[in-house]
């Protein structure tokens, strides 16, 4: 599959093909602008989409189309070799401007390096230079709190087939992540595939209260047939886990990465209700003029510019912790990357600093995000304003797992210096 031509995109111009002439950015500077633009393009319409479901097939050609969804993948196949301290900046940006848009590029970044943590070196290389080369977007059907997709081994070939009530981004992803449980064993097997097939039969039911362009509803698979040579870190030949490959705690890694992922769109959320109340709040509020101590104009109000303030504040530690996080994420994966000899004690260290900005976020981006019509006053809360759908995404998607079991395990860990058990949500 070669590269997609980019139709135009979200305002009516080119953006595809301005970026293409660009290239990739040079720096991580060069990137957090680039995804700062892409935000600004995303914003204009968003709310529009939002009130029509309207499945992201051109927003995700714009990501592609500025570099984005190759920000992580090794320079030498075309990729911008980024470390992933910055990949979460980038999805921050473009949260910033569009949740669900944050969101898509956070999985795609997760599912697109899903190899680097449970594939052989030589498969780690190979799916690199795939993706990349076929310019793909990658979706994922992996959601452990459904069954798991049953799979079967018939001679040089595993056979995928199951249900899953959610899957992320899959109806306009290019290749999808598939993973499930060998039949008589207990052992998990991750393979990509491409998306355009028969026996991917997606249900098109994904229309909840947020994060509604994300294309996160259910899937159907069947007889979805790959060779066992795709089999992320298995033997083909003895058809057995490789140990040396799927150690652990390592290959536990792709849990703590993706929380990180949640973390950091959930702060882009809070930062664009932020900016987006800003600029009504400085153009539209009214001063309110029965307190006995009237002001000329709202930002005058002293109890706004406090909120502002206090938000402002919060939001600005919560980013220090979240980059923290991208900083020990990164050092983990540069010291143990090529050895895969993560201790326990080091990878619990590491999910913890995750876990802290896991709450931290939550807690900031939905008071953000609800509290922004203090404000703005009532004339905000219009539909077409669309200054809700901020709070509809991050109250959906902070769902995805209980923030108080994050809680739980925080108060262990300090408290009686227990580091985590690796599972599928610590």
């Amino acid at each position: 599959m070669g590269s997609i031509s980019i139709p135009k995109t979200v305002g009516g111009d080119d953006h595809g093909s301005e970026f293409r002439r660009a290239g990739l950015p040079q720096n991580p500077d060069g990137w957090i602008t680039r995804a700062r633009e892409v935000a600004a393009i995303l914003s204009r319409d968003a709310t529009q989409r939002d009130v029509e479901n309207r499945s992201p097939v051109e927003e995700i050609q714009l990501l592609k189309a500025a570099g984005l969804t190759r920000a992580l993948g090794p320079k030498q196949y075309g990729g911008g070799g980024q470390p992933w301290s910055v990949g979460y900046k980038l999805i921050r940006e473009v949260a910033k401007g569009d949740g669900s848009l944050g969101m898509l590029l956070g999985y795609h970044l997760l599912w697109s390096t899903t190899a680097n943590v449970v594939g052989t070196d030589e498969q780690k290389h190979r799916i690199q230079k795939l993706i990349l080369d076929n310019d793909w977007f990658v979706g994922g059907a992996v959601n452990p709190r459904n069954s798991d997709l049953k799979i079967t081994s018939e001679g040089d070939e595993i056979v995928f087939n199951g249900f899953k009530n959610f899957n992320t981004g899959g109806v306009v992803s290019d290749a999808t992540i598939l993973e499930g449980v060998l039949e008589g064993t207990e052992d998990h097997i991750f393979t990509i595939v491409p998306t355009r097939q028969p026996g991917i039969q997606f249900g098109h039911d994904w229309d909840n209260v947020g994060m509604r362009l994300t294309e996160s509803g259910s899937v159907r698979i069947e007889n979805i047939r790959v060779p066992w040579a795709d089999a992320f870190g298995w033997s083909p030949s003895e058809k057995r886990p490789i140990k040396e490959v799927l150690q652990i705690p390592f290959a536990t890694l792709l849990l703590p990465t993706i929380q990180l992922v949640f973390s950091n769109f959930y702060l882009g959320i809070g930062l664009g209700a932020l900016d987006e109340a800003k600029k009504w709040t400085t153009t539209k509020t009214r001063a309110w003029p029965y307190g006995g101590d009237n002001k000329k104009s709202a930002t005058d109000e002293f109890y706004i510019l406090s909120k502002y303030g206090n938000y402002f504040a919060h939001l600005r530690a919560a980013e220090a912790l979240a980059d923290r996080a991208g900083e020990e994420v990164d050092s983990l994966y540069a010291d143990h990357g090529e050895k895969r000899d993560v201790s326990a004690e080091r990878r619990g260290h590491v999910a913890e600093w995750v876990a802290s900005i896991k709450v931290v976020a939550t807690d900031e981006a939905l008071r953000v995000a609800a509290g922004v019509f203090e404000v703005t006053g009532a004339s905000a809360s219009a539909k077409k304003v669309g200054l809700d759908r901020f709070w509809r995404d991050v109250r959906t998607h902070t769902l995805h797992d209980p923030v108080a079991y994050k809680e739980r395990e925080l108060g262990r860990y300090f408290l009686l210096e227990e580091v985590p058990e690796a599972t599928w949500y610590t």
